[in-house]
């Protein structure tokens, strides 16, 4: 078995074979002790939390009580929650942390645990490398630790009402149909609770296998959402969540997908321009540029991380930062929580849409028009036969990366997380591995679609070739 590792957001593992629960109740054990100390709350209480995937909840009583052996006083979900949910709540009942079983998107034989400090976010990778160390020692048993059951939903969906004006959003949507696909995820029942009626949410069932894909919101997998869009006529919206309620994505009245990277602008211009708020904007190295258009044209300062959520929430830890996203569809808010939060995402968006009157393309059009810039954006991932090819992708890109991409010549290298390669025709392609999975994940932003395309065909044909 693999060692246990801590990727950009948790530790992640294929059910039965590196997730189990021995190895759970080893994470979690030294996840909490490290959390007691890193805190400064070693007497309050450690959160643990599940999503709907397959053992999750087992996996989450053991959990429990492996830290409750320790002496801890444990506070045990009742049922699944979004990891958002659980953020909240290690805030509102001022705990030291929390340990959430997840693998957020990735595919149905994946489990994983995150770990939550006690300001309501990821953890820092400073932590996440303490937790490692502690792992060979062996599980403390210590007297005076107990499980208490709590109910996570009411407090976290009062929080998000009070975020946004729901009467104005149930009103201004009285003419729209508004679809929300939880992809059979923890998010299930959660926007009906905040908004009622005026959604309709899809693939609210648990389902273990997710369907047979991967509960992560990309085009791919989104079918039921395209064809529910297109049977209908009229003012649409589409929003999706992940498996566990921190990422979001879009759809158009048409069934065409709205990535991130088209909403993060979106949000940008309605927190700046119908609330009024202001602060810095921090995006990742994989963000469009149009993010930071936007935010320039709003006069908003703009900060770029590498990719992983955490690296923003250390940004919104300190102060002044009016939103952070990533690509993939993790967006946070500086004024709520150092947390990406989708629900909280969708009903600023359905706010947007509320008070404008107008659709989220024709939104976005719009900002392309006011700020100059117009562009495509693409993400595909290619699978790697094994460790070795990985290697031998890495040891290229650091000894011999291209000097023309595509018959492009480039202008700029970027390394870091991943490599990004700034052309000359005003395009971009990062590429970077996966820190879960056996992926390599190639990102491309480019004046058309058509160039963008290109451009990733190049790139798969120079990873399949082993970067020759």
């Amino acid at each position: 078995m693999a060692g246990i590792r801590f990727g950009t957001d948790g530790w992640r593992g294929v059910i039965a074979e590196d997730f189990t629960f021995a190895r759970v109740a080893q994470a979690a054990v030294a996840a909490a002790e490290v959390l007691a100390q890193t805190s400064g709350k070693g007497s309050a209480p450690v959160l643990v939390g599940y999503d709907r995937r397959f053992l999750s909840q087992e996996f989450a009583q053991t959990a429990a009580q492996a830290v409750a052996q320790a002496g801890f006083t444990v506070l045990l979900a009742d049922q699944p929650a979004t990891t958002p949910a659980l953020s909240y709540a290690v805030c509102h009942y001022q705990a030291m942390g929390a340990l959430v079983i997840t693998a957020s998107h990735n595919p149905s034989q994946y489990n994983g645990l995150k770990v939550k400090g006690a300001f309501g976010g990821s953890v820092s990778p400073a932590v996440t490398q303490q937790i490692e160390a502690r792992l060979e020692q062996p599980l403390p048993q210590r007297l005076g630790g107990t499980i208490t059951s709590f109910d996570p939903w009411p407090g976290y969906v009062e929080a998000l009402q009070k975020q946004v004006n729901v009467p104005q959003i149930q009103a201004g949507l009285q003419s729209w149909r508004v679809w929300v696909d939880v992809m059979h995820g923890a998010a299930a029942g959660g926007m009906t609770r905040i908004l009622g009626n005026c959604i309709q949410e899809l693939r609210t069932e648990r389902d273990v296998l997710f369907g047979g894909q991967p509960p992560e919101p990309l085009p791919q997998y989104l079918q039921e959402l395209t064809q529910t869009l297109q049977r209908h006529t009229g003012q649409q919206v589409g929003l999706v969540f992940d498996g566990d309620g921190d990422r979001i994505a879009g759809m158009d009245g048409q069934g065409h997908f709205l990535s991130p990277q088209v909403l993060i602008p979106i949000l940008i211009q309605h927190l700046a321009q119908h609330r009024g708020l202001t602060g810095r904007v921090v995006k990742t190295i994989s963000g469009s540029e149009l993010i930071t258009k936007t935010a320039q044209y709003y006069g908003l300062p703009v900060v770029e991380t590498p990719i992983g959520f955490k690296y923003i929430a250390q940004e919104m830890l300190q102060g002044d930062v009016l939103l952070g996203g990533e690509e993939s569809g993790g967006i946070g808010y500086g004024h709520y929580l150092p947390e990406r939060d989708a629900l909280l995402s969708a009903l600023y968006l359905l706010e947007a849409v509320a008070t404008t009157q107008k659709p989220l393309e024709v939104q976005y059009r719009e900002l392309q028009e006011k700020t100059n810039f117009v562009s495509t954006y693409n993400r595909i991932d290619v699978h790697l036969p094994d460790e070795s090819s990985r290697e031998r992708l890495v040891q290229r890109l650091a000894a011999q990366p291209p000097l023309m991409i595509a018959e492009i010549p480039v202008s700029k290298t970027w390394s870091g997380d991943g490599y990004k390669f700034y052309l000359a025709d005003q395009s971009w392609l990062l590429i970077r591995f996966s820190g879960t999975e056996p992926l390599l994940r190639l990102y491309c932003e480019s004046p058309t679609q058509a160039q963008g395309q290109t451009i990733l065909a190049w790139a798969r044909r120079w990873v399949e070739s082993g970067g020759q």
